[in-house]
């Protein structure tokens, strides 16, 4: 089993964002109420990147994930589409682990759908 490193919990502050690239594969990571989340960066509409900017996933209130082509809003826990063309689809969530103050997924589980 290989385990990859995707970001230190100390750099996802809360109410933020982070666009991490491994191998061509593109995710994000949330931290929300102390809480983080990891998800595929693609919109399941027209499978776009989701952000407009650098790690800039989340609305303005830091409320929700927003998509930046199409303007479609997702539940920052559950990755479900609230609003938009592709409401009630859901962002694909990837598994993880904190250890080591750190946030860490198991290789196999980045071998799709995360390239453009």
């Amino acid at each position: 089993m290989v385990v990859i490193s995707l970001v230190s919990v100390s750099e996802l502050k809360e109410g933020k964002s982070k666009g991490i690239e491994y191998e061509n594969k593109y995710i994000f990571a949330v931290r929300k109420d102390n809480l983080f989340h990891v998800y595929w960066n693609i919109c399941p509409h027209l499978r776009t990147p989701l952000e407009w900017q650098e790690d800039q996933f989340l609305d303005n209130d830091g409320e929700l994930i927003r998509c930046a082509t199409h303007g479609a809003l997702f539940d920052i826990g559950s990755g479900k589409c609230l609003v938009g063309p592709c409401k009630g689809k859901n962002l694909r969530k990837i598994p993880f682990v904190v250890q080591n103050e750190t946030i860490m997924v198991e290789e196999i589980d980045l071998s799709a759908p995360g390239s453009f």
